[in-house]
């Protein structure tokens, strides 16, 4: 079913992904088919990009004046909120509108709930007995990273699903290891918006150091019903007038040459 939009919104929509340095292709075309979906299911112009592949998101804007951007990242950390919007303004587009990244929407935690709820009857799990733990990127110097992990696993805990709902980090305590230490059956999450290097890698070496046996999920980023949701977003956008879901950037943003 598609999501009809109003003339507001009738305009370019690019989502873009942080991307892999190693392996920029395959997570181009990743980020391209989620764009496709969307486009099929809001009828608009959509289009992927990755912050990783050279000239991705400058080829991706070309000949477009205020596209909205929907940052298909876990958080609006420093890649969001500087390299992103220097690349646009690098790319010549002079005025857009950047939306929530995946990660702080509201539905992305109701998304988590449902999902988690069908895999504990999947494997019959009593709820009191299992533990979730969420495996996130973190960060050493900048804590919004982590806060939005907190408030994920916030909307988690209060379900009562889990007798227990653990973080573990990359860059941060607790580590990954020591949040798979856990006795009884679990639920491991990847926090990523993308399956590249730090699950394929991090996450998988922290389980076969642990010799974690319990369920691991595909990273939410990777789901099949995130297209849906971001067409639901961008519907939820066009609905509100005072447009309380995004932040608006233009000429006036400073561009941090790295």
């Amino acid at each position: 079913m598609s999501v009809t939009l109003s003339s507001q919104l009738k305009s370019e929509i690019l989502i873009v992904s942080h991307g892999s340095p190693s392996n920029p292709e395959s997570q181009e075309r990743f980020i391209c088919r989620i764009a496709e979906r969307v486009g099929a299911r809001t009828g608009l112009n959509v289009r992927g990009a990755t912050l990783a592949k050279a000239d991705s998101l400058k080829n991706a804007v070309d000949g477009w004046h205020c596209p909205i951007i929907f940052p298909h990242f876990m958080t609006d950390g420093w890649f969001v909120s500087v390299q992103l919007q220097n690349k646009l303004r690098q790319a010549g587009v002079l005025d857009w509108t950047t939306m929530k990244p995946l990660g702080l929407s509201n539905e992305l935690a109701q998304l988590g709930v449902r999902v988690l709820k069908a895999r504990i009857g999947q494997h019959k799990f009593g709820c009191s007995d299992i533990t979730l733990i969420l495996a996130a990127h973190g960060s050493p110097s900048d804590p919004r990273p982590k806060e939005a992990t907190d408030r994920f696993a916030q909307a988690l805990r209060a379900t009562n699903l889990f007798c227990e709902v653990r973080l573990g980090f990359i860059d941060e305590q607790p580590s990954i290891e020591d949040a798979l230490c856990v006795d009884g059956p679990a639920i491991l999450l990847p926090f990523f918006a993308t399956r590249a290097g730090h699950v394929l890698v991090d996450i998988q070496t922290a389980i076969d150091v642990t010799h974690y046996t319990g369920v691991v999920l595909s990273p939410i980023g990777t789901w099949d019903h995130i297209p849906k949701l971001i067409a639901n977003l961008l519907r939820e956008a066009d609905n509100e007038s005072d447009r309380s879901e995004v932040q608006r950037c233009n000429k006036d943003v400073s561009i941090d040459v790295e």
